[in-house]
């Protein structure tokens, strides 16, 4: 008998030789053998089983599977509707699922309803879903007219390949996968976009449709609901709207961002607010060169575990690379004198900017591109200050997040796979020390976190710290890094007080991550209703008509001498222009007219007030800047 746990906590003794799904609940989805392996309900209990726990759609692991089998679902309905599409491949997304297929024109609105509409339609069915192994000749045979999928048998080196058959349809697959069609209760396909054929730019161009599933119609209109509002929130139409940026220009390349006038004001903010606040915490500023020869990222390690993500090219018969990272150089700032144990910890900080070879399929807006700025820091310190360091880095991060309105996080624990050595640089001894230093970290300050098994960086484990927006979306941000490797490589080295040479440890981290990145959250956090320290135009100075424009200009140069951001508009009725500055989330709107002249005053509205106040100018220069000012308190 092996011992079985349901999702609704029940424990059963299972007999060896029958199927899980003798011993499922109605909402058990999936079953997780000896707390790694997920395999089918219909799986054969076997006597080297240890436990088996059945898993829910509560469970993140679940919910993949069940989105996975809902894009067997979704291709199934498109080779039912357009028997001449090429199936390519599907997986569960972070939430919900995709298909990709190549067929001669993009998918409508009208195609992807009637797609929809068959899927639920397969759902009634309630096909039996069954698992098959067959060999790679036998596979070829089966997928014969299929190219993509013969590409990928072909590439396969095993001898014998699984499949999964629903009904008429068949794929190749590793599964696992719900045991019928109808414990998918509800779908709903949201909307389709062009991509490349494993992600590559220059393979065959493909048809991505996207999809959400759950199993009652409760959850999907609790979705839908986010939903459409998150697409109110797109960061992608706010930057058009309010004219900050635009990514993948063709003339430009894909992944790569040209900050407009107001957009690079932005970010400017941005960045003198990170440079103050590291700066007042003990890290001295560095810059270092957007590229660098092979040689260094040879011995970095970047070569080996990282060559497919870095831009390579060859000038003048010496090979250089566009620099993913800056820690390297860090590194070679810290090597170039000897340094003593009273120096540490010592702090680098730097807003680099690097990049990156993100695949084609995976760019989105600011979120995900290939070029882009990190506040990046790298602390050289002993042993013994990890605790603290780590420590106070996690407390700098709250703090900086939460000036800028988040206030929930969710905290991973990023290690490496010991199944998977070879994806990861230096000794398993090594790796145990870093992960056990970063578990007392989290531990001491009583910190709740997850594990997350082979999510470590190559170089070393790292905390991550995942805000959650005003959808209660999760977005990675900071990130802590400890490494035991990059300093045994360069040979780094510290004197202790016996005169001695120690190791020293090196900590890469993070506070907001990508300034792209953090941008685009920015503004669907707020919905481009942005602090007013980093607001574009803070001010916008209105007068009333043409004969009160002298004592406007005036005011709009005295608030730009101040440090304010002030534009003066003068175009069209004065109800058009309040709308307008509205409209553009300005956060004061200054009307000056006859009276507010005559008593030189004017007449100031706070963004999303009615209330009007009649003040003097110098008391509003000195609002605007307490305002600008007190986004340090707390920080410096």
């Amino acid at each position: 008998m092996v011992k079985l746990r349901r999702s609704d906590g029940k424990v059963i003794d299972a007999k060896v030789g029958e199927q899980i799904i003798n011993y499922a609940s109605p909402k058990d989805l999936v079953a997780k053998v000896d707390g790694k392996r997920l395999v089918d309900l219909k799986s054969e209990i076997k006597k080297e089983f240890k436990e088996i726990e059945l898993l829910s759609f509560e469970a993140e692991e679940a919910k993949d599977v069940f989105w996975h089998t809902s894009a067997h679902i979704l291709a199934q309905a498109v080779k039912r509707l357009f028997p001449q599409t090429q199936l390519a491949i599907g997986h569960a997304t972070e939430k919900g699922f995709f298909y990709e297929f190549d067929i001669d024109r993009p998918f409508s609105r009208e195609d992807l309803d009637r797609i929809e509409a068959e899927m639920l339609k397969i759902l009634k069915e309630d096909l039996e879903i069954r698992r098959e192994e067959i060999t790679k000749e036998e596979a070829l045979k089966l997928f014969k007219g299929e190219k993509y999928k013969t590409e990928l048998i072909r590439e396969i080196p095993e001898k014998v390949l699984s499949i999964y058959r629903q009904g008429e349809f068949v794929d190749l697959c590793t599964g696992p996968h719900l045991p019928r069609t109808g414990m998918v209760g509800t779908v709903k396909l949201l909307y389709s976009s062009a991509c490349f054929w494993k992600g590559i730019e220059g393979n065959p161009s493909l048809q991505r449709i996207y999809g959400i599933s759950f199993p009652t119609p409760k959850e999907m209109e609790e979705f839908m609901r986010i939903y459409q509002e998150s697409l109110e929130r797109d960061h992608r139409e706010l930057g058009k709207r309010f004219e900050l940026f635009e990514v993948g220009i063709p003339e430009v390349g894909s992944g790569l961002v040209l900050w407009y006038p107001k957009g690079a004001i932005l970010r400017e903010l941005l960045e003198q607010f990170l440079k103050k606040v590291h700066l007042a915490h003990g890290y001295q500023l560095v810059v270092t060169p957007h590229l660098a020869m092979d040689s260094l990222w040879e011995k970095s390690g970047h070569l080996k575990y990282y060559k497919e993500n870095m831009f390579h090219f060859e000038l003048d018969g010496q090979r250089f690379c566009v620099k993913p990272m800056n820690c390297p150089f860090h590194i070679l700032i810290f090597k170039s004198k000897r340094r003593s144990y009273r120096e540490l910890p010592i702090r680098y900080f730097e807003l680099g900017t690097v990049y990156r070879f993100e695949r084609s399929g995976v760019l989105h807006g600011l979120t995900r591109v290939r070029g882009f700025t990190q506040d990046d820091a790298h602390i050289f310190c002993r042993e013994d200050q990890i605790g603290e360091e780590v420590g106070s880095i996690l407390d700098l991060a709250t703090k900086v997040l939460s000036k800028f309105g988040f206030r929930e996080f969710d905290i991973d624990l990023s290690i490496s796979d010991p199944e998977h050595p070879e994806k990861f640089m230096g000794s398993p001894d090594k790796w145990k020390t870093a992960e056990e230093a970063l578990r007392r970290a989290l531990d001491v300050r009583k910190v709740k976190y997850r594990e997350a098994m082979g999510e470590a960086a190559f170089y070393g484990p790292k905390i991550d710290v995942k805000l959650l927006d005003a959808l209660g979306r999760k977005w990675q941000c900071s990130t802590i890094q400890l490494d035991f490797n990059l300093p045994e490589k360069f040979d780094l080295t510290y004197i202790d007080e016996e005169q001695k040479e120690r190791r020293v440890v090196m900590i890469h981290r993070t506070l907001i991550g990508a300034i792209e990145r953090f941008v685009g959250v920015l503004l669907e956090h707020t919905k481009g209703d942005l602090p007013i320290f980093l607001a574009p135009i803070q001010v916008a100075m209105l007068p009333v008509s043409e004969k009160n424009l002298g004592y406007a200009s005036k005011l709009h140069q005295e608030l730009i001498k101040n440090g304010i951001r002030s534009s003066l508009l003068v175009e069209k009725t004065l109800e058009y222009r309040v709308r307008e500055a509205e409209l553009n989330k300005i956060p004061y709107i200054v009307v000056v007219g006859k009276e507010e002249e005559s008593r030189g005053e004017v007449c100031l509205r706070r963004k999303g007030s009615s209330e009007l106040r009649r003040i003097k100018p110098p008391e509003l220069i000195q609002l605007i800047k307490s305002e600008n000012e007190s986004i340090y308190e707390g920080l410096i």
